[in-house]
């Protein structure tokens, strides 16, 4: 079975060490604040939030404290508020270890599709472009393939660009691959995905 949303945030909630500030965007991402667990990691939310908490619990939820992607969340002792001017000094000025992006596509040479689709309204890139370009480790969290079946994990992006050449590691529902020179390399496969079904699946090139 392909892993889940939930089993996809767990699965990248494993990419996190202690001591690390992350980043996480809007979508299957946010979820990995659920999967921290004992870990001293600190999560920043460039709408002005760093140390944010788990999702709060049905009737516990303050509207007043949401994250980038308007969800509501929770805060910790340690947690710290700001303007969004302060925000994006820290992620353009390197102070952000890693970033866990959502995608409509990622190429083989790490290229990253995960802002708009032409000729559909968008309010704007949003911080996307900012955390590529500034943090030092990029992670995708994406089903791998679209609702028609066809791959999200390709040799080249159709939509534009994020960012070009930025993604270190992809996440899918089918499992994990390394952006490597040459194409992709599979790190593992989700639980009851066979290598090759996680090849069928993918345009990308795939290296050994």
């Amino acid at each position: 079975m392909p892993w889940d949303r939930n089993q996809m945030a767990a699965r990248a909630a494993e990419e996190l060490e202690d001591g690390m500030y992350v980043n996480l965007g809007i979508g299957i991402p946010t979820l990995v604040a659920n999967y921290v667990g004992d870990k001293d990691i600190t999560l920043q939310s460039e709408n002005g939030m760093l140390g944010m908490g788990p999702f709060p619990y049905e009737g516990e939820e303050d509207p007043d404290l949401i994250n980038a992607g308007k969800q509501t969340i929770t805060e910790l002792p340690r947690t710290s508020f700001f303007d969004s001017a302060t925000s994006f000094a820290m992620i353009r000025g390197g102070k952000i270890a890693a970033a866990i992006l959502g995608a409509m596509e990622v190429a083989e040479n790490g290229d990253l599709a995960n802002w708009m689709i032409p000729g559909k309204l968008v309010k704007g890139m949003g911080g996307a472009m900012d955390l590529v370009a500034g943090v030092g480790r990029v992670v995708v969290v994406m089903d791998h393939t679209n609702k028609h079946g066809d791959s999200k994990v390709l040799k080249a992006c159709t939509l534009p660009l994020t960012g070009k050449g930025v993604v270190n590691r992809i996440i899918t529902n089918l499992g994990v691959l390394d952006v490597v020179e040459g194409g992709l390399r599979i790190v593992e496969c989700a639980e009851g995905v066979t290598e090759d079904e996680l090849r069928a699946a993918t345009e990308a090139t795939i290296v050994d």
